[in-house]
């Protein structure tokens, strides 16, 4: 990995002291009228070197050249919540394969996206050709989590978990680790405006970014870097259906977030039994219920 360094020309430096108002960490002073850093660590998030006008902060270490904004790009604040307005979380998809470069597209999403303490803390993992076998085994660690459900939710009982549970058949997911969940978050917004500018639906899945979070298996199958304990899943792909209708009234939105959000907590609760109710769950031929929970909660 390269090694970052702020470095400020004092012949290019007026002594404006923008930088040093900007700089989060407070690491910018002015010295004879001239901007000096303090510390060689920081968090490197650029603004000293964005702010400065006469580009007399500069940050080595980068192999891509700093890039220019030609003109101010605004977003039409109408359209922007006409598309928050209606967006869908789409669970049928075509049998159509997305061009690399839209992924491509939204990856950069993601990689440019502000995180907390500018940490970059994000992994992507783009999955295509493995899914069938990572769902199964997503599938098979529900299946016997299921039954506990049943004995806290009725729509546990109601829910089929069928071999497509997970990713409902589209043609590509993404896996989103980071150490901070906000982390994760921030990337995902982004990278869901991207894919929705481009005519995909996407599937942001609680269930499995459960799974995953308790599962060491599936964490090793993906990959997901050691101390990244947060990881969402997002599915991608041209909608089937085109919704274009939404309710204006926050009840029935709300009385769906209780219902799915009740789902997942007795599901979590199952993963959190105490050890005297794992010696009954055991004998319901339920032992990776059992180990998981210990194992992990």
């Amino acid at each position: 990995m390269n090694r970052h360094e702020i470095q400020i020309n004092p012949s290019l430096c007026i002594g404006c002291g923008q930088c040093a108002k900007d700089c989060p960490t407070s690491n910018i002073q002015l010295k004879d009228k001239k901007a000096e850093i303090l510390e060689a660590e920081c968090i490197m998030c650029g603004h000293c070197a964005a702010i400065c006008p006469k580009k007399a902060v500069t940050i080595s270490g980068y192999s891509e050249a700093a890039v220019e904004q030609a003109s101010s790009v605004r977003l039409d604040p109408q359209k922007v919540l006409e598309v928050i307005r209606f967006r869908r979380t789409i669970r049928q998809f075509q049998e159509t394969e997305i061009p690399a470069e839209v992924i491509s597209q939204i990856l950069e999403a993601g990689r440019l996206t502000h995180t907390a303490e500018n940490k970059q803390d994000v992994t992507y993992i783009v999955i295509d050709k493995e899914k069938a076998s990572l769902e199964q085994q997503a599938v098979k660690f529900f299946r016997r989590l299921k039954p506990v459900a049943n004995l806290f939710s009725s729509m546990a009982r109601r829910t089929v978990i069928d071999d497509h549970f997970f990713f409902f058949q589209a043609p590509v997911a993404i896996v989103i680790a980071a150490k901070e969940e906000i982390n994760g978050a921030l990337t995902a917004q982004n990278m869901e405006f991207v894919a929705e500018a481009n005519g995909l639906g996407v599937l942001y899945s609680g269930f499995f970014t459960m799974v995953v979070n308790h599962s060491r298996s599936l964490r090793a199958a993906l990959h997901i870097p050691k101390g990244k304990k947060r990881s969402q899943r997002w599915f991608w792909g041209i909608l089937r259906y085109d919704i274009r209708e939404v309710h204006s009234g926050i009840q029935p939105i709300s009385a769906i977030c209780r219902e799915g959000l009740s789902w997942i907590r007795n599901v979590r609760s199952a993963l959190r039994i105490s050890p005297a109710a794992f010696i009954h769950v055991k004998r319901h031929s339920l032992p990776l219920v059992m180990k998981q929970g210990r194992s992990f909660c």
